[in-house]
């Protein structure tokens, strides 16, 4: 009998195996038919298949019909092997077999024969097109080839990686070596070569992408002509000339950064790399900083040039470096700490320059733009004039036609059809020649000939560079590597949701950047940047591939190898609109789009960064800018008051439970407590609404209207205090002092960040006298107690004189107002109020109150008690508890006085937990107990004094406890429990009935509490 379960077991086993082994075998011959073989093979496994459905048919109809009744004991077969299986167990199961076995990746397929498993007889070799199984059927295997989630070898690769130490260099180096062996083994194998994959990949992909590369390429070339151009300052003498060496190092530029971002760098596949136009403008003040430190002259031009291209090309790596770091340590979320409208304002800037360089370009002034009669005079020449005003007019009338107009080739429609019309003018009027318009400013003067492509290069030598006035130009290449860092994590986010990218790591394209800059760099060319104009144009445009990318990165190879020649036959006015074209629209964008929709004060700080880089320097712009925006933060912020609340007790209560004689006494006299609750971070700017409000209320005349006796300064919400904060409060408690106000602060904790910052500043020093607590609960529950003391104070001296009613006896007025003062824990001891200091405090606002209240509430007692002190307890506690929420007199309540039991509670000691069994109800003689409640929401805690209720409404809803209630002092409770209870309504039940409606008389006064606090509290 106890070899059954184990014949069960492996005949079940073996029956799971064969029919996986079926299965595998269905699903190979099945995917097998669809495979790419000549087509007599195909008729021959087809055939095959045919025949194997056949058999497998027949073997099951008579698997099926002979099927014993009994399970049989069957020897275990050995799992079949391969020779990816040689060294493993014997006992694999055929599932495993058949995962392992399951169809190759793509570039497996074109292996050689020795690469793949032997095939078993009978079975086709399995065939997989296009990563989809040809041919699904019932038989088609469950985990194919390749699915929506990935293949069974991107698994094993994953748990792999989870295994193995991350090394990024190593993982790159193990990827290239597996990708380069498979391309050996697929150029070594010309049988497993696919003609329509190759033509398709060959020939058709490419093809389709020519109309993208075709676009992307003539946006280099405007850019080429626009940026290019005007790389270094031609209208200096020194500089004169190098307009194709600018358009070169342009194009090198482009190369290296389409070919980094294409090949994997970035994960836009369709992203072009191009120069940022906004770093034309360090590029020429390095080039005049190092014109001004080596100087001018014929003989001092080649260092010039050989420090200027040294410059521009170590500024590039110094870019790199910044960017890789930056995404080495994952800093491209950093960026958005930076105020934008100082980035607007640089772009306003960099606007200007253009709209300058466009002048110096068309006008063809020397040197730099300068702001006097006689730059205007030579502008307003007749021979001048047109040359800047049509292509000034031609930039107005492209900006003013694309508010109409959305198309993406707009752009390159219009400068094309401007060249195309100039041309027909000069063919169509004979007196009108190539050279003379080159005389005459309208055509670029043409390069010397056979000027090479790479004829930058030649300006480089080592010999000649000035080292020091390259280190002169460092502040500018900074300004030049902070200008780009702002850029691209601001770009990169924007391209990613236009082109629907949801994989966008901001980490690794600053990665990308930062190995395109220095590839540059070493290049001997300039920065570049994923731009997010001609990006978008060309994915949507269909480039939306890294081979698109590749093409382009050739395509524009080509046009860098043509040379120079084509400058000699641009027209400038072209140019000049580009450049034009491109600074109105960036001053657009600064000055005219955030009009009314920023700050005025930000505002101001982009008109002012906009004038300063235009009219002075671009660095000083910059820097300007960060100081006017610290400004700005400061005068912004501190418009803000950090005020978010003021409320006087009466209004804000503790959460204590206390008696109706207190509760009216602290209703009138808690309007001395007054609660600022103050929110975000508190510094010079803000603490000084701060104290203004403060000395608003102890102005005279606020102060005789609303005397305060407590401010309590709610810090919960704060988030940081400076220096300067915490000695404001430090300040601010002295005036307090003077005043006869203590200074109470809440909501922090006195070893957090804030209670720190203002220990530092000496604030709760004991000289000081400032209280603080963790919560605004206990703040506020050691105003009431001081108060009280007052009530105390008033009760003892009407005793004493007494002047007090003859039936107000001292053990009926402490049962009255909640215990003895000596035991009960709700007021604290303090020093003894002598009899002249109160007799005399009608003289102060604050003591004339809180006399007046006192007097008021003791004089509005019911002269009941009386009577009370007489009878024993509970009796007493009953009437003391139940006089202000119920009607009936002694003799109704005397009836309930058995029904109650005497339980005393040392401190500490637990009278239930939450889920307990509600088997009593309390009334508390003595002592204080307390309540915690710790709920999903958050946590809560109440006191429950002398004179008061206790688990009323779980004992009489027969709920669960939801608290965990504890002695916080001695206690003397009376308890009524669940026999009792059901004596008493079977006995007297108009007592049980009037019992419920004071329970729920008392459960709704502790919700409207409880309400009112946690409204106070998350205000």
């Amino acid at each position: 009998m106890s070899t059954a379960p184990l014949n069960i077991t492996r005949n079940a086993s073996q029956g799971v195996r064969e029919e996986t082994a079926e299965l595998a075998s269905w699903a190979l011959s099945d995917i097998a038919s669809s495979g790419h073989h000549t087509s007599s093979t195909t008729q021959h496994h087809s055939h095959l298949s045919s025949q194997m459905d056949q058999d497998e048919l027949s073997r099951h109809e008579s698997i099926t019909s002979s099927r014993p009744q009994a399970i049989q004991e069957v020897s275990e077969p050995t799992s079949p092997q391969s020779s990816h299986s040689s060294k493993k167990s014997q006992c694999q199961s055929a599932l495993t077999e058949l995962i392992r076995k399951s169809p190759r990746t793509e570039e497996e397929s074109h292996g050689t024969e020795e690469d793949h498993p032997p095939t078993p007889a009978g079975v086709h070799p399995v065939t997989v097109r296009e990563g989809i199984i040809s041919q699904p059927s019932e038989r088609t295997m469950l985990l194919g080839k390749k699915t929506a989630y990935g293949s069974i070898k991107d698994l094993e690769g994953q748990q792999v990686a989870r295994s193995e130490p991350t090394n990024r260099i190593k993982a790159v180096l193990h990827r290239s070596k597996e990708q380069t062996a498979r391309i050996i083994r697929f150029a070594s194998n010309p049988k497993s070569w696919d003609g329509r994959k190759m033509l398709e990949y060959g020939v058709r992909q490419p093809a389709s992408f020519v109309p993208p590369v075709i676009l992307g390429l003539l946006l280099n070339v405007l850019d080429a002509l626009s940026y290019g151009m005007i790389l270094f300052p031609l209208g200096n003498t020194t500089f004169a000339g190098l307009g194709p060496e600018g358009i070169s190092m342009f194009y090198v530029s482009c190369i290296v950064s389409q070919l980094t971002y294409s090949l994997g760098g970035s994960i836009f596949k369709g992203g072009i790399g191009s120069e940022m136009i906004e770093v034309v403008p360090f590029f020429h003040k390095m080039a005049f900083t190092i014109l001004a430190r080596v100087g001018e002259g014929e003989e001092k031009k080649a260092t010039v040039l050989a420090t200027t291209i040294a410059a521009y090309a170590m500024s590039s790596v110094l870019t790199g470096a910044v960017f890789y770091v930056m995404g080495l340590c994952k800093l491209g979320s950093l960026i958005g700490f930076f105020p934008r409208h100082i980035l607007i304002g640089c772009i306003g800037g960099v606007g200007w320059f253009l709209v300058a360089t466009g002048l110096e370009v068309s006008a063809r002034l020397d040197g730099n733009l300068n702001y006097n009669i006689s730059t205007l005079e030579k502008l307003l020449r007749s021979d001048t004039v047109a040359l800047w005003i049509i292509p000034l007019v031609l930039a107005i009338i492209l900006q003013s036609t694309k508010r109409w107009v959305k198309h993406p080739l707009t752009d390159a429609t219009f400068f094309l059809s401007i060249i195309a019309v100039f041309y027909f003018y000069v063919a169509a009027i004979e007196e009108i020649t190539i050279p003379e318009l080159r005389d005459r400013g309208w055509i670029f003067a043409a390069p010397d000939a056979g000027k090479p492509f790479y004829s930058f290069y030649e300006l480089y030598n080592w010999r000649l560079t000035d080292w020091r006035a390259i280190f002169s130009t460092v502040p500018a290449m900074l300004a030049l590597t902070f200008f780009g860092v702002l850029h691209v994590p601001i770009n990169i986010p924007a391209l990613g949701l236009s082109t629907g990218e949801d994989n966008v790591d901001v980490d690794r394209e600053l990665r990308a950047h930062g190995i395109s800059n220095a590839l540059s760099g070493f290049c001997g060319s300039i920065q570049n940047y994923l731009v997010y104009t001609n990006s978008v144009l060309f994915m949507r445009s269909g480039g939306d591939s890294r081979i698109a990318g590749v093409m382009l990165a050739a395509a524009t190879f080509g046009i860098l190898v043509i040379g120079p020649i084509i400058i000699g036959f641009i027209p400038i006015m072209v140019v000049g609109a580009l450049i034009f074209y491109l600074g109105l629209d960036l001053l657009k964008e600064a000055l005219v789009d955030t009009w009314n929709k920023v700050h005025h004060l930000e505002y101001l700080t982009i008109l002012v960064i906009v004038v300063t880089m235009g009219a002075y320097d671009f660095v000083v712009g910059i820097l300007v800018g960060i100081m006017l925006a610290c400004v700005s933060f400061v005068l912004q912020t501190s418009q803000i008051s950090a005020i978010r609340g003021k409320l006087y007790g009466g209004v804000a209560n503790s959460t204590v439970r206390r008696h109706p004689t207190q509760q009216r006494f602290l209703l009138e006299a808690g309007k001395q407590v007054h609660v600022m609750k103050l929110a975000g971070y508190l510094f010079f700017g803000t603490i000084v609404g701060v104290e203004k409000q403060i000395r608003e209320l102890l102005r005279e005349e606020s102060f005789r209207k609303q005397p305060i006796r407590f401010l309590v300064l709610d810090l919960y919400n704060v988030d940081g205090v400076d220096f300067s904060a915490g000695e404001a409060f430090k300040r601010t408690n002295r005036l307090l002092v003077q005043q006869g106000v203590q200074l109470v602060m809440c909501g922090l904790e006195i070893e957090s960040d804030v209670g720190r910052s203002l220990r530092n500043v000496g604030l709760f020093d004991d000289d000081d006298g400032v209280y603080y607590s963790k919560s605004l609960n206990s703040a506020l529950e050691y105003c009431e107690n001081e108060l009280l003391k007052a009530l105390y104070h008033q009760r003892d001296l009407e005793v004493e004189t007494e002047s007090a009613p003859a039936f107000l006896g001292k053990q009926a007025l402490e049962l009255l107002l909640g215990g003895s003062a000596k035991t009960s824990a709700e007021v604290p001891q303090s020093k003894q109020i002598s009899k002249t200091f109160w007799e005399t405090m009608s003289y102060s606002p604050r003591m004339h109150h809180l006399h007046q209240a006192a007097t008021t509430t003791l004089s509005e007692q019911d002269p009941a008690p009386q009577r009370w002190q007489d009878y024993h307890q509970p009796l007493q506690l009953i009437l003391q508890t139940f006089s202000t929420v119920s009607d009936k007199p002694e003799d109704f309540w005397s009836k309930t006085a058995s029904f109650f039991v005497r339980k005393e509670y040392a401190a500490g000691s637990v009278l239930y937990n939450p889920g307990d069994r509600a088997n009593g109800f309390y009334l508390l003689e003595s002592g204080m107990l307390k309540a915690k409640y710790d709920l999903p929401q958050g946590k809560y805690s109440e006191l429950i004094v002398a004179g008061t209720t206790c688990g009323e409404l779980p004992f009489f809803s027969a709920t669960e406890r939801t608290s965990t209630t504890y002695a916080e002092r001695d206690c003397v409770t009376w308890m009524l429990d669940e026999d009792e209870w059901r004596k008493m309504q079977d006995q007297h039940s108009d007592v049980s009935q009037e019992l419920l409606k004071i329970t729920l008389k008392l459960t709704s006064e502790r919700m409207d509490a409880i309400t009112k606090y946690m409204l106070l509290t998350s205000g």
